[in-house]
């Protein structure tokens, strides 16, 4: 569904009208890159002292997204046609998430980025989600504040968890899964099959959040040849998935394989299914010569966290999960679940 902000906002102190919010178009798509590379370049270079050589590691957002969710994506335009700040918002089935949200650094503290967050939060509610989700930086107090004037809670840590595979990992991970499981490329499957499998991911996914549905993200990594989705079978059916984004023009940052969601069948909560789904990411990770594999983890879902650090990976960094809707906290800590919501 669309919303309508094609709509001018006005400065800080009410006066005539400067930015216009609108949807992002074809033709912005490099602009939009920029800005949020160049915004987020400037926050962290004022966080750490030096400038990063390359912004998110060289993961990029803004070319599938837009291609994914077309209506969800917003720039913020100055009166002359320049665009000073954007932002990017998802659905998941009834689950909103949204990020980046960037402004240019002169433009900031001009309200700007409260008028781009509106436009996402408008297109959540004509999507109708029942929950709406961001990640942000912990040690950042103004990105916090904005998201919470909006409703948005503080709930926990998500750690960005790294492992560099060496030889004997790259061993452990060409081992075929356990006896009665297989994993299966998503992109390998006939059509008809394509469409059975959406249907068991659904079931998983709606197991962790009624409504949700990662079918979107499926179909554009399918799509764009931005990696796979890997699909653990038992028998006849799929009790767990990974999505998963190679470099390029994907979330994977450089020299990296990453994770961008995955999930086991809350009635299949062993972790040797993780692993199983874990072993599959590093062999991909081993086949395309790369030797580091990056997974997200929410740490309320303990017994996935805990196996991540089982199997070897660290902590890169940590960003703070802020929700707002109803029923917030209905994960369980056995779940299973890797999941990015940057």
């Amino acid at each position: 569904m669309r919303a309508t902000v094609d709509r001018p906002g006005l400065d800080n102190q009410g006066r005539t009208p400067l930015i216009k919010i609108r949807r992002v178009r074809k033709g912005d798509l490099a602009k939009v890159r920029d800005v949020i590379e160049q915004a987020f370049g400037d926050f962290f270079e004022r966080q750490m002292g030096t400038r990063p050589r390359q912004v998110f590691g060289g993961a990029q957002y803004v070319h599938h997204r837009w291609l994914m969710e077309p209506w969800g994506c917003f720039v913020a335009e100055e009166g002359d046609g320049k665009i000073v700040g954007a932002a990017l918002a998802v659905m998941w089935g009834t689950v909103g998430l949204v990020g980046p949200v960037a402004v240019l650094t002169n433009y900031q503290n001009q309200d700007i980025g409260r008028q781009l967050l509106t436009a996402c939060q408008g297109f959540f509610s004509e999507n109708k989600a029942t929950l709406e989700g961001v990640s942000t930086y912990p040690n950042s107090p103004k990105h916090i504040t904005m998201y919470q004037k909006f409703g948005y809670k503080p709930k926990g840590l998500v750690v960005i968890a790294a492992k560099p595979m060496d030889r004997r990992e790259i061993v452990q991970a060409t081992r075929p899964p356990r006896a009665g499981l297989e994993v299966r490329r998503y992109s390998s499957l006939e059509e008809a099959r394509k469409k059975a499998a959406m249907l068991r991911m659904r079931r998983i996914t709606n197991g962790i959040w009624r409504g949700m549905d990662l079918g979107k993200e499926v179909e554009i990594v399918d799509g764009l040849a931005l990696g796979d989705t890997l699909l653990l079978e038992k028998g006849r059916d799929v009790i767990g998935f990974a999505i998963v984004h190679m470099p390029g023009v994907s979330e994977a940052p450089h020299g990296s394989v990453f994770v961008k969601f995955l999930a086991v069948d809350s009635r299949q909560r062993k972790p040797e299914n993780l692993h199983a789904l874990l072993a599959a990411v590093e062999e991909m990770a081993h086949a395309a010569q790369l030797r580091r594999v990056v997974a997200p983890v929410y740490t309320y879902y303990w017994t996935a966290y805990q196996t991540l650090l089982e199997r070897g990976y660290h902590l890169d960094f940590t960003m703070v999960r802020m929700k707002r809707g109803k029923q917030e906290d209905n994960e369980h800590p056995d779940d299973l679940v890797l999941d990015d919501w940057r």
